[in-house]
Order: C-alpha cells, then structure tokens, then sequence
C-alpha cells in the first residue's frame, strides 16, 4: 500500500501518517526501489491502534508510552489517569456552568450585565441595583460610579472568594435600605464636581462626610481593622488607588477612611 492507501484505510491523513512516523509512533516502513514507502497489514493495525488511543483522549507522548516495549506505562493506568483528569474537567465545566446561569438570571432580572462583569453573583446584584437609581436619576451617570465598579471588580478578583464574598455582603448591607443607593449616588455626584478642584477646597469635607455617612457601621469597622495593616502589598494598592483620582477626590476618600476609622474606635 502506498501511503494514501494507508491513511484511508486507518481513517486518518496523510500528514498524520508522517506525523507519527516523525515522532516514532509509527515505524517507518521499507521503501520500494522507486524510493516509495511500501505498507503492508501490519502498519495498518499499528496505525488503527493509534488512532484509537488519540480518539480517547490521549496526548502523542501517552501514546508512545502505551506503545513502548520496555519501560513503558500499561494501558489501564494510563486510561485511569486520563479518566481522573476528565472527571476534574467535569467537575470545572459544571461548576462554570453554574456561574454562568446564575449571572445569565441576573442579567435577565436587571436588563443585562455590567460592562465590568463577569463578577460574582453577588457583585453583579449589587450593580445592577446601581444601574437602576442610575437610570431614575436625570442626566448621564456620574463617572465615579463607573470607577467604582472597576474597583471593586479588582478587589473581588484579586482579594479571594472568602474576602469577596465579605465584600459583597458588606456592600449589599450598605446599599439595602430605602433610599440608600440613591444617596450613594448623590455622592458620586459630589466627588465628580471634585473632578478640577484643589485639596483645600471647602467641598473636599463636606464629600467626605456624605461619603462616610452613607456607610453603615459594619463598613466602618471592617474599614477600621484593615486600617492598621501595614502590608507592602496593600501600601502600593491603596497608592496606585489614589493616584487614579483627581487631587482633591483623593483627599475627600482619605479624610472619608479617617472618619470611618473614628466611628470603628
């Protein structure tokens, strides 16, 4: 057979035949005097019985371990590892797929996602409850908002599940009474008007007092024990946080933290 023929038969291409020649899964065959390769039966079996063994899922290098006539892995442990590995996979798949629905849900519940997302479901509540007194307020949504959002999707991810998941619920108790999210909202517009001002402006306090006042306690003692870490990692977010504001916003966050650090005391 030549190597067409070959390849038909095993159901595979040409270039695989080579492929596998290549890498030595396959053994190259004696050669007709036209410098041809001549196949016969028993290529066609070992390159059948690699195709099976790809079709499972196997990697080339598991392949020429199965294949091997000395120190080779036998077949059954070799498939028990690839089993696990697809059980893990599954595992994964599922568990995305959860996340998925539930932020699929969300987005049916509140008009679509934030474009921030994919964030936890919570997180994504907690947005869309933002979009909703964004849209009852005139005029177009004060960009503080949106910088929130992207902060605190940094946070959620880099922080941890457990630390995300107190973020969140922290935020929900912040923003669950009547009324609440609309003053948050009022204080974005606050600091948006901060956008060109000096530190030393008179409305630097009074941003700052709306921004602690809007908080409950709860935040104000998770703000208060985080206050005394001194960990390198958190000086250079907080600095990298403050440098993304304008002068006198940045100011009016500060004295907010030092207020909530009063009322933690």
């Amino acid at each position: 057979m030549r190597i067409g023929e070959l390849a038909a038969l095993a159901g595979v291409s040409t270039r695989a035949v080579r492929h596998y020649h290549h890498l030595g899964l396959l053994p190259e065959p004696a050669r007709r005097a036209n410098g041809y390769r001549e196949y016969g039966l028993r290529d066609a079996v070992a390159l059948a019985r690699v195709r099976r063994l790809t079709e499972l899922g196997l990697g080339l290098e598991e392949v020429r371990d199965v294949l091997a006539d000395d120190a080779g892995r036998e077949l059954h442990e070799v498939l028990a590892e690839l089993d696990a590995d697809l059980a893990r996979q599954e595992e994964a798949i599922r568990t995305r797929r959860a996340r998925i629905a539930a932020l699929l849900r969300l987005a049916e519940e509140h008009g679509g996602l934030p474009a921030e997302g994919p964030v936890s479901e919570e997180l994504a509540a907690l947005f869309g409850r933002m979009a909703k007194a964004a849209a009852a307020r005139p005029g177009p949504e004060p960009a503080m908002a949106a910088k929130e959002r992207e902060v605190l999707a940094l946070i959620e991810t880099s922080a941890g599940a457990e630390a995300g998941e107190r973020l969140s619920a922290l935020l929900g108790q912040a923003t669950a009474e009547p009324g609440a999210m609309e003053r948050v909202y009022e204080v974005y517009a606050l600091l948006d008007e901060l956008a060109g001002a000096e530190p030393d402006d008179p409305r630097v306090a009074d941003a700052a007092q709306a921004l602690s006042d809007c908080l409950p306690d709860a935040v104000a003692a998770e703000v208060g024990a985080r206050a005394g870490e001194a960990a390198e990692a958190a000086e250079e977010f907080m600095g990298a946080f403050f440098a993304d504001f304008a002068p006198a916003q940045a100011e009016a966050v500060r004295q907010a933290i030092r207020l909530l650090v009063g009322r933690a005391r």
